[in-house]
Order: structure tokens, then sequence, then C-alpha cells
């Protein structure tokens, strides 16, 4: 038998639940009965009561009681001084479902400022997730920079360069990096690094207000080696190493210690700061990015993070 909710706080938790799994994850009234536990009819009073107490707009309106208790518990366990988590939709096989949604909010609440405001970001699936997430803006009085190359191994621009759409989209000055990832050599990482606009760009990057960064794996499935930025032989030496993740292409160990040598020599992203002194956002949800999730907080290479419910779980074991 269905737990009743035995306060107001509580209706409105379900309420909230059952909203952003109608109107975000895209359920049918019978799916949230069954997931919520209780009847059809109770989960269509549920979603009328969210739209009723203005918890809906397009996004979830509402913190949840859980996600805010585990948000707070994830900043004392890694001391971050920001954290998101949004629910999880148990039966969902989407990497990026809520989690790209709260980080195309947290953008908009720096892209809305009237102050002047330098964004960095990353690369990847889940930015450019949260990108297409974004509301169409004006904002000429904001930068964003990106923090890693735009250029496929074919030359052609990456599928998942975001700089561009959020320029677009927020009608914003951008600043692309018109590199690779990763350089083919170490002499030749010098000489496109000695370039006056890429150092501009480096420069402009480092006194970014916020930074919004993916994070990835380093093993046999990882972005890096999918999307053709490094080999197979290159990636199984940095899991010897003891690589388990990576932050625009520079690989850390479960510890978050950047590995010495191998690709890292190559990275032609802008330097990681470590620890990270400005906002440094991670976002991401998916369960195998876990051990590269929790080094990237362990080595403070960020210090904030957007996640859902069943990561932060994972976290906190």
């Amino acid at each position: 038998m269905a737990r009743k909710p035995d306060s107001e706080a509580d209706r409105l938790d379900e309420a909230a639940r059952a909203g952003w799994l109608y109107y975000i994850a895209g359920n049918t009234q019978d799916e949230i009965a069954r997931k919520l536990g209780v009847s059809r009819q109770t989960a269509q009073r549920l979603v009328s009561l969210a739209v009723s107490e203005k918890l809906i707009k397009v996004r979830l309106d509402h913190p949840i009681g859980h996600c805010l208790e585990l948000s707070e518990q994830l900043k004392q366990a890694y001391a971050i001084d920001f954290c998101e988590v949004v629910p999880s939709d148990p039966e969902s096989a989407s990497t990026t479902l809520g989690v790209a949604e709260a980080a195309a909010a947290e953008l908009e609440r720096y892209l809305v400022s009237q102050h002047p405001v330098i964004v960095a970001m990353g690369t990847g699936r889940m930015l450019r997730a949260m990108v297409e997430q974004l509301t169409p803006m004006d904002c000429p009085q904001h930068k964003v920079v990106s923090l890693v190359g735009n250029i496929a191994p074919d030359g052609s621009a990456t599928l998942f360069d975001v700089v561009s759409r959020i320029g677009d989209r927020a009608k914003a000055p951008h600043y692309p990096m018109p590199l690779p990832v990763i350089a083919t050599t170490v002499h030749e990482k010098s000489l496109l690094l000695a370039q006056k606009p890429l150092r501009n760009v480096t420069e402009l990057a480092r006194q970014a207000d916020v930074t919004f960064v993916g994070i990835g794996t380093i093993d046999d499935d990882a972005a890096l080696l999918r999307d053709g930025f490094v080999k197979a032989d290159e990636i199984r030496a940095l899991i010897r190493a003891g690589a388990v993740g990576e932050i625009i292409g520079w690989a850390y160990d479960a510890n978050g210690k950047l590995i010495d040598g191998l690709t890292n020599d190559r990275v032609l992203s802008v330097p990681l700061e470590q620890p990270a002194t400005r906002r440094m956002i991670g976002v991401g949800m998916a369960i195998p990015r876990l051990k590269a999730i929790k080094g990237a907080l362990r080595g403070k290479l960020i210090n904030g993070l957007i996640t859902n419910e069943k990561m932060a779980e994972l976290l906190l074991e």
C-alpha cells in the first residue's frame, strides 16, 4: 500500500515528483501511478496540483526534499560549494534527462545578469544536450569562451562543440579554440599554443566567472577514443597509469591526480586549476562515469556538481 503524504511539504514533494515525471520525463499518468505506487486518479491529482501550485514552468521549480538532502551531503562530503541534484527516472535510458535541463537553468542564471560575465565551456554530449535546453536571449554584454579545441581529427568541426551554439542562442560574443583536442607531438603543441589569438582565448578562459565541463571516462568506451582523438593503445597506456577520467582531455586517476606524461603532454586544452578556485561545475549522471566524477571531486578539479539522485547516492556510498 502506498505511503500517504503526512504533511503539506510531503504532498508538494509528491506533486513535484509527479510533475517532473509527466512534463520532463514524458511519462503517462499510468506510468506515474506505477512508479509512485499510487492510483491513476491520485497520479492525475498530483500532476494537477503541481500545475495549480505553480511548481511547473518549463522546468521543475520545486526542490524535492531528498534531492536537497543529497546535495547538502555531497557538498559536505567533498567540500564543494555548489551542488544540484535532480530526480532520477529509474526506467529511463537517457544519460542527460533532467541534468541537462538543470545545467541549462544554472547557465541562464548567469546569462540573465546585466553585469558582464565570462562563461567558459568544455565540450561533449552532456554539454551539447545542456545547450539545446537554453532559452534564446540577447546577451551582448557577456563573453562565452571555449576551454578545448573544436577541431575533429579529420579537420572538421567537432559535433560536440558548444561555444558557437551558446553564442547563437544567447547572441553573445563567443571565442572558440580552433585546435584539435590533443596535438600529434609535444613540439606541435608548443607551436600551436604560441599563436597570439590562442593565448588570448586561454587568458580569457582563466578569468571566467563560471565554467561548465563534462566528465569523461578513460576506458574502452571513452569518448576520446570513440571520437578519434586518441588511439586504443594510448587509452590502454592511460589505464595502466591509473587513469579513470578526463576533463577537456586532461586525464587523471581515482584521486584526481593528473597523469604524468602520455597524452597529457600533448593536450591543447586550457590547463586545469587544482584545486579549482573559480566556480567550476562538472555536469554528469551516467553510471559508467562514477569513478571519473568521484576522482574529479576528490582531486578538487571541480568545486560544483550537477547530477541526479542515483549518481548522488553512489557518490555518497
